[in-house]
């Protein structure tokens, strides 16, 4: 009795805490001599498993005794540890039954993002093609079916302390850094925010060093990309409600691989790298290496070519610097103007734009023909980088490349480029150095039972 008592003023303080809810439902079932209270929220309940699960068989059962067994056999019971963790359940989806004294406590919540779409950012024209859904239990499955290792671990926890948001932490527990893991953990543990809702946020919240502008952490929408890592040592986040993964730790040349470097020949695979970080150091130097040769050292170029410079600025009426710093703005604006748009749009309305103001400004002499074939060539090197956030950061660096040969020309430039290497070797990404090949793991073999 003393047990049914506790139950009797948990349920009575649950229902004063849900009452104010016009959602919040309580019920009560009799039958006979049978008798039992459900708890739940209507709007995020599956009325149909709840139906199914918890209300016919109460009227189908004999006793209370027999319901009360048949609830305890279910898989999707819940542990019940304290009065509040009971009342977040709920409005997570659970269901709160009463019976003979007895609180149990059931998942049966409405799951509508549980849809596993196609990877739409990081697409491949080989190899698997769907990516994440919104729904972590989906998520977890995904995985679980690439990765059949029995060493595979998910952690689930929480995270924010208003949204209260399932986070799964996931690793090999056979390949994974102890060191690391502890480090990850720390850290979710110390995050402090009331509302956490996607990924990148959390990522951004988990990056200690506020300024720091090279990413140190992934995000992926693609499974394979996780599986991949995961076999090599790394530990992934999932956030309910997110269709991306974080990977954790990363370093810098993860950041130039592309899933389609799984798929191909290894001459060509080669081949595509060379182009990616080719890309890359020519979105950093070009524009202040030519701000650097025609402003301070045009006797690097032959003769001809520092001719044929100097001839297509003639009329253009300020500075090298100034002319490459208004069409980068201009590109930037398009790129972010292609993002915003509605997709239909986006495509006609950026190149046509940039068409016509490349050609208004070449012909009103505000910049250069050769300024034009900078800035393009400074576009398309940028996007044959991979992963948007190395994408992101090497856009923001050329501009301090840029303002460094603006003051101390192709000598400066030099020891700018030398200047962000010597940085990047003094970053790490969870203990581990941020210019290392990180090298994945061989999993053990499988042994005989």
């Amino acid at each position: 009795m003393q047990r049914s008592a506790k139950a009797l003023d948990t349920i009575r303080w649950l229902s004063r805490k849900l009452k104010p809810n016009s959602d919040f439902v309580e019920k009560n079932m009799k039958i006979e001599r049978k008798e039992a209270t459900l708890l739940f929220i209507k709007t995020v309940v599956d009325s149909n498993e709840l139906q199914k699960l918890i209300i016919k068989p109460f009227f189908e059962m004999d006793s209370e005794a027999h319901y009360e067994a048949y609830l305890q056999s279910l898989p999707s019971q819940q542990e019940v540890t304290s009065r509040e963790n009971l009342m977040i359940e709920l409005t997570k989806g659970s269901v709160l039954v009463a019976v003979s004294g007895q609180l149990l406590l059931f998942d049966v919540k409405k799951v509508n993002t549980n849809n596993i779409l196609e990877a739409a950012i990081e697409t491949t024209t080989q190899g698997p093609q769907y990516a994440f859904s919104e729904d972590i239990q989906t998520n977890v499955n995904l995985i679980r079916q690439r990765y059949h290792e029995p060493t595979l671990t998910v952690e689930m926890l929480e995270v924010g302390s208003k949204s209260h948001q399932a986070l799964a932490l996931i690793y090999d527990r056979e390949t994974v850094s102890e060191r690391m893991l502890d480090n990850i953990r720390q850290n979710l543990k110390e995050l402090k925010e009331p509302i956490i809702q996607s990924t990148v946020e959390l990522k951004r919240m988990m990056n200690k060093k506020k300024y720091a502008l090279f990413p140190k952490m992934m995000v992926t929408e693609r499974t394979d990309r996780v599986v991949y890592n995961l076999s090599g040592g790394k530990i992934v986040i999932l956030l309910d409600g997110d269709p991306f993964a974080i990977i954790a730790p990363c370093v810098f040349f993860d950041f130039l691989s592309a899933m389609d470097d799984n798929y191909y020949p290894y001459f060509v695979v080669k081949f595509l790298k060379g182009i990616r970080y080719l890309g890359m150091f020519l979105s950093l130097v070009l524009p202040g290496l030519y701000v650097a040769v025609t402003s301070y050292n045009p006797e690097i170029f032959r003769v001809q070519l520092a001719m044929s410079v100097a001839g297509s600025r003639v009329g253009v009426p300020y500075p090298s610097f100034v002319e490459v710093l208004f069409m980068l703005i201009i590109m930037e604006l398009l790129i972010e103007a292609s993002v915003r748009l509605p997709k239909v749009i986006s495509g006609t309305a950026t190149t046509v734009g940039g068409l016509i103001l490349g050609t208004a400004a070449t012909e009103a002499a505000l910049v250069s023909n050769i300024m034009i074939i900078i800035i393009s060539a400074v576009a398309i090197s940028n996007f044959a980088i991979p992963i948007n956030e190395m994408n992101t950061a090497v856009r923001v660096m050329k501009y301090v490349l840029l303002a460094i040969a603006t003051v101390s020309g192709v000598a400066g430039l030099t020891l700018g480029v030398v200047g962000l290497v010597m940085y990047l070797t003094h970053v790490n990404s969870f203990g581990e150095p941020y210019l290392k090949l990180f090298v994945q793991k061989k999993a053990n073999e499988n042994e005989g039972i």
